[in-house]
């Protein structure tokens, strides 16, 4: 069967964002546009307009008589877009829970439990991927349209460091406690709740960045 034709460059986008997120395509490597076109089915023009869409993300950049090639985003960098991320996720957790309906409640509340039970089954991709969904689900119910667009930019440059964090063993069993929480706070219209839980998360995860990055400094040293 003939390879599914993308011709949409957000679908090319989305695809190529994905395999960089999950460490598919690793830091550094190379962006081949033909092999791209080859394995997405999709048209040379397209490929050149997804990866410049990327590289204003981030996540590629461009090198003068080379092509492209993934960017790697160090840890020092990615802490600091945590910390933005922080005040603009808090502010729009907090007008989430003012804005929730009876139907939002329920597909939050739905999102909490599938991530408990993805715990409980040590399922930790599918947890991860829930984990992200959350946080568009907040974002989009805050309706804070100017604040999704910016932390979508930056989200994609440090997603590929949360991603190995909720692999790593004990790191997803706070992250869902942290999860439950901002779910709640939304859900019972606590928006002083929501934004001081949502903080404390995206806070613990810049934490955990840094205490990830001293422990290869240690392991390099010996």
């Amino acid at each position: 069967m003939a390879a599914e034709s993308l011709t949409d460059t957000q679908a090319v986008v989305s695809r190529l964002r994905d395999a960089i997120s999950r460490g598919d395509l690793a830091p550094n490597q190379r962006l081949i546009e033909q092999d791209i076109c080859t394995a997405y089915n999709a048209s040379r023009a397209t490929v050149r307009a997804a990866l410049a869409e990327l590289a204003t993300e981030g996540l590629v950049e461009r090198i003068q008589n080379r092509g492209a090639r993934v960017r790697s985003v160090p840890v020092s960098e990615a802490i600091e877009i945590l910390e933005v991320r922080t005040a603009l996720e808090a502010m729009c957790a907090a007008q989430a829970a003012a804005k929730r309906t009876d139907e939002d409640r329920q597909m939050l509340q739905s999102l909490g439990e599938d991530m408990r039970q993805a715990i409980e089954t040590g399922d930790l991709y599918r947890y991860s991927d829930l984990n992200n969904r959350l946080h568009e689900a907040v974002l989009d119910i805050s309706q804070h349209g100017t604040a999704a667009a910016v932390i979508h930019r930056l989200k994609g440059q440090v997603v590929r460091h949360q991603f190995r964090l909720n692999l790593r063993s004990g790191g997803p069993v706070g992250s869902l406690a942290e999860h439950l929480e901002i779910i709640d706070a939304i859900c019972g219209g606590d928006a002083d709740g929501a934004e001081d839980a949502m903080k404390r998360h995206l806070l613990n995860v810049a934490d955990a960045l840094r205490e990830r990055a001293m422990e290869g400094q240690a392991a390099s040293s010996i």
